[in-house]
């Protein structure tokens, strides 16, 4: 817990090299992270799924990114979907709860099943009003109640690991 998306690249490593093969990944975050750079460096936090997906450390077919809702070019922001991965925008999941949750965790639960999945959550999931300690807030977010009942929801899935990123203790 703790520190920024930088830390999940060598996690998903040092997994994939334990379990043999590449993770399932839920990707909990605001923001794709498919950049193929970081403000000119080669790597940061913002392009860990990018490395990740070209490293083979994690499987397309079985990346599921959530509450994605930042700008940004198209190729980065739907990186994943064109890798065969899904991705499940903020405004997709607005207001959903219980019974109005259960196609996305379908869908989910039927990409994934019981395969090793790693799960990462950035706090800027949320909205900034739920978790204003983000470095990067961006309008627009899961509330907490949503966030929770996703979690809530994917209970039982085989997570090998997990991390929560970008918390700014200062705010």
């Amino acid at each position: 817990i703790g520190g920024d998306h930088s830390i999940t690249l060598p996690l998903l490593r040092a997994y994939r090299a334990l379990l043999g093969r590449p993770l399932a990944v839920l990707h909990f975050d605001a923001h794709c992270d498919t950049w193929s750079d970081h403000f000119g460096e080669p790597s940061g936090h913002g392009t860990w799924t990018f490395e990740a997906l070209q490293e083979g450390l994690i499987s397309p077919a079985h990346t599921v990114q959530i509450g994605i809702r930042s700008s940004g070019e198209r190729a980065a922001r739907e990186y994943v979907a064109d890798q065969g991965g899904q991705i499940f925008t903020a405004r997709a999941l607005r207001g959903l709860d219980g019974a109005g949750l259960q196609p996305a965790i379908g869908a989910i639960r039927q990409r994934i099943g019981q395969r090793p999945v790693y799960l990462t959550l950035d706090i800027d999931v949320l909205d900034p009003a739920h978790a204003p300690g983000t470095g990067t807030p961006e309008a627009g977010g899961l509330t907490s109640r949503e966030l929770l009942g996703i979690l809530r929801a994917l209970a039982g899935m085989n997570v090998v690991g997990a991390d929560i990123v970008e918390v700014a203790p200062p705010y």
